[in-house]
């Protein structure tokens, strides 16, 4: 552990941050499991509205740093590609 100062004060800071990170991360996956179900039913529309629900969160969490710009860019453009093929 930790003992001067300064450590203790980083190990508080990546405590909060694994958390927040962590819930991010979460509402990530959660959305994009919304439009994969929506598009495995075969729903258009459904998967229309859960897509521009996502994106959003997607480009929420790039932004925060919790995913990579790259990274995020290219959920979006997958699951943007699997929407209009419907």
């Amino acid at each position: 552990m930790a003992n001067h100062a300064s450590a203790l004060k980083r190990a508080r800071q990546n405590t909060k941050r694994n958390v927040r990170n962590r819930a991010y991360r979460t509402r990530v996956r959660s959305v994009v499991k919304q439009v994969r179900q929506a598009i495995e039913a075969g729903d258009a529309a459904a998967a229309q509205d859960a897509l521009s629900k996502a994106v959003p969160v997607i480009d929420k969490a790039a932004s925060k740093g919790v995913l990579h710009k790259k990274n995020a860019s290219r959920k979006v453009s997958r699951l943007s590609a699997q929407v209009s093929a419907l």
